[in-house]
């Protein structure tokens, strides 16, 4: 699920591994392309997290719904990526972004599909080569009939499930949005009514790198308090961030949790969902 920086510098030519670029900003949405063109590992493809990783918006679905999964899939035959293919994604993020991608490789049936272990931050602080190369995409055909269709959980679901014991909802935001003192982003601040707050960044060390798996098994388990790991939904704002947290489980070998893509965005955009806020100290 990890690869280091060593592991992907020995891979770069090497066309069974294809990298991909997935710098985002959810306020500066093209800041990544940017920061992509002044400098990126060689051979990587930029990702654009609002249109490659990302459907139709309705106004009612959140702000970065799934798209289609052959729309997916056709993106990533675009760019080479075969069945064989090892698929490894990184950010500048510690992994919040570049995670989206590999949940969403996973969900179309594609299995060896990791992040760069520190992502670009590391590659950088290790002084290793950049490029402003754009690799030219070799089409393949790419098809799946192994699409996960029980790795993610609706808003219905959730509303059904509210109070349940068989359902723990995780909110990946940091912990001022989770209590509803700000929010920068979305219309209403606040959050699911019974959900906890595990933000991403407490899986990463200092340097971007992701702590130990029994580390992060301890943590999550005191988070799941004896719920087990396939009854957890993980969200976020938007199904980006919540990604992060389900690949740390994942790697923490707390396997089963799912996704709720629509999350907070989606969540409120019906005002007869229940919304709760912390109170203040």
């Amino acid at each position: 699920m990890l690869f280091t920086t060593q592991d992907l510098a020995s891979h770069l030519n090497d066309p069974a591994w294809v990298v991909f670029d997935c710098r985002h900003d959810l306020v500066d949405k093209m800041k990544g392309e940017t920061l992509y063109r002044e400098g990126h590992i060689p051979g990587a493809h930029f990702v654009r997290v609002e249109v490659d990783l990302s459907g139709e918006k309705t106004g009612t679905n959140g702000r970065h719904p799934l798209p289609a999964p052959e729309t997916f899939l056709a993106f990533l035959a675009r760019h080479g990526v075969t069945p064989a293919s090892t698929i490894v994604a990184y950010d500048d993020a510690g992994g919040l972004y570049a995670a989206r991608l590999w949940w969403m490789a996973r969900w179309v049936g594609l299995q060896t599909v990791g992040l760069l272990d520190g992502g670009l931050t590391r590659w950088i602080a290790e002084t290793r080569h950049l490029s402003t190369d754009v690799p030219t995409p070799t089409g393949v055909s790419l098809t799946t009939a192994r699409l996960d269709t029980e790795g993610t959980r609706d808003a219905a679901y959730l509303l059904s499930h509210l109070g349940d014991k068989q359902t723990l909802i995780v909110d990946a935001r940091a912990p001022e949005r989770y209590r509803g003192d700000i929010e920068p982003i979305d219309k209403v601040a606040g959050h699911i009514p019974g959900s906890v707050n595990r933000f991403y960044k407490g899986n990463l060390n200092a340097n971007s790198t992701f702590r130990q798996p029994d580390e992060l098994k301890r943590d999550f388990e005191t988070l799941l308090n004896g719920a087990l790991p396939e009854s957890v939904v993980h969200q976020c704002g938007s199904g980006i961030t919540a990604c992060a947290n389900l690949f740390a489980m994942e790697y923490a070998g707390l396997k089963g949790s799912k996704l709720y893509v629509g999350s907070w965005s989606e969540w409120i955009a019906d005002p007869s969902r229940p919304v709760t806020k912390e109170p203040k100290a």
